[in-house]
């Protein structure tokens, strides 16, 4: 059998540094002038009300460009970018806000591509097998080709989220929120080891200018990697993507299952790396946010252990909670922390996702959104539950739940929610390696 190829580039120039990427991989093989392709890049999240520096969380507007440009050069006219971010279930004008900021719609009207926002087009039943089926966005399934345009970053729940991950953006928000289900065997890992399987034929080409430890949004630690990651094949570049962030693939579950359903190996024998060595690119980045648990059981993250929190058990998410919950999670976080005065609280157990189940003897549990409260509102090992039943989460219910556990968490911090990305980002601004325009179309 002939390896599969993958490229790696140092990120040197515009232009040049994709097509070389492209070129060493021969990534444009199955590509033919006229073709309709859909251009799919990873746009994890955004706000309009700060602005947000995007290093590391999502794809430059160069590496988009430059592919834009390379495709026009090769024959191809109909060209769609397309993207399903999280926002709002009717809100249009963050999407649209984004595309314009990045310069998308430049883009649009320099090289005549069509623009989509996923969340208003419509969508197709798609039938995965063993009993899976997920909505995918019509537009890149009527495609003649892909291009997938994922970040080099690591991901809390999947490990890595590379170009497979990057295609749950092309699914709707119900099948986004089946894949986070309590299944012990076909859990988030397998759903997400199948996104790239019903998909035209595609290049994956990680941008890797900036990646993302912790990721995958702006509370990673963001670095200036200067990296190109390119496959026409979705597992390999993912198997090679992995490495360079310093996981072998028989630690990255989803990985292992697309490996296993295609009879391939994941120790990257059946792979062809051309350009630079992974040896010589890799830099471990880690995935994971410890939390530790002290002598009464209590689990906290560490740094809220650090910070001498007590009376509180705050469990560590699993892949049960989706993106929405996630997001909710991270803000809580942050507030509780804010509203320690230094006096224990009165034994507070807050859940999430929909695997979790309360601790006999705590003697107040939040139940943060309506899977975990679905799951547990009958259980007889809660003294009084605190339910925040929303999906997502009303902020003003969070509030209101915390402070009816005794937590006086400041209402602000919540109300400024889409500010927080700025705050985050505001310790790179001045450093010269994370540069704007990189997410600029001039």
């Amino acid at each position: 059998m002939t390896p599969s190829p993958v490229a790696i580039v140092p990120y040197e120039a515009p232009l040049s540094s994709v097509r070389k990427a492209i070129d060493l991989c021969r990534g444009f093989n199955r590509l033919r002038p006229g073709m309709r392709v859909f251009v799919k890049p990873n746009i994890v999240f955004w706000t309009r009300l700060t602005p947000f520096p995007k290093w590391g969380v999502i794809t430059t507007s160069r590496v988009v460009e430059d592919m834009v440009v390379l495709l026009k050069e090769y024959g191809i006219d109909d060209i769609t970018i397309g993207e399903g971010m999280v926002a709002g279930a009717k809100d249009t004008e963050t999407p649209a806000h984004a595309f314009e900021s990045l310069g998308y719609t430049t883009l649009a009207r320099r090289y005549r591509v069509k623009l989509r926002n996923i969340m208003e087009r419509p969508f197709e039943r798609v039938d995965l097998g063993d009993g899976l089926h997920l909505n995918f966005n019509c537009d890149i399934l009527s495609s003649d080709f892909v291009v997938n345009l994922p970040v080099l970053k690591t991901h809390a729940q999947t490990v890595v989220s590379l170009g497979i991950k990057n295609l749950k953006g092309t699914i709707d928000i119900p099948s986004r929120k089946r894949c986070h289900n309590p299944d012990p065997i076909k859990d988030l890992h397998y759903w997400v080891s199948h996104l790239a399987e019903p998909m035209p034929p595609t290049l994956t080409l990680i941008d890797g200018i900036y990646s993302n430890e912790r990721g995958p949004a702006f509370d990673g630690r963001l670095r200036r990697t200067n990296l190109l990651i390119a496959a026409p094949d979705p597992l390999s570049a993912d198997l090679v993507g992995a490495r360079v962030l310093g996981y072998p693939a028989d630690e990255v579950p989803h990985l292992v299952h697309a490996a296993q359903r295609q009879k391939r190996p994941v120790d990257l024998s059946d792979i062809a790396v051309h350009g630079e060595t992974i040896d010589r690119v890799q830099t471990n980045h880690a995935h994971d946010h410890p939390y530790v648990q002290d002598d009464k059981g209590h689990w906290l993250p560490l740094p809220m252990a650090k910070q001498g929190i007590q009376g509180l058990s705050y469990r560590k998410y699993d892949t049960t909670m989706c993106t929405y919950c996630s997001m909710a999670n991270g803000l809580l976080i942050g507030a509780v922390r804010m509203a320690w005065q230094g006096h224990a609280w009165d034994e507070v157990e807050i859940l999430s996702g929909k695997r979790m189940q309360p601790t006999p003897g705590m003697r107040k549990t939040i139940l943060l959104g309506k899977c975990i409260y679905q799951a547990n509102k009958d259980h007889p090992d809660i003294q009084e539950m605190i339910a925040i039943k929303g999906c997502p989460p009303d902020p003003k219910k969070i509030i209101a739940a915390l402070h009816q556990a005794g937590i006086p968490v400041d209402p602000n911090i919540f109300a400024q929610a889409d500010r927080m990305p700025g705050l985050f980002m505001a310790r790179y601004q001045k450093k010269a390696a994370f540069d704007d325009t990189f997410f600029q179309i001039t």
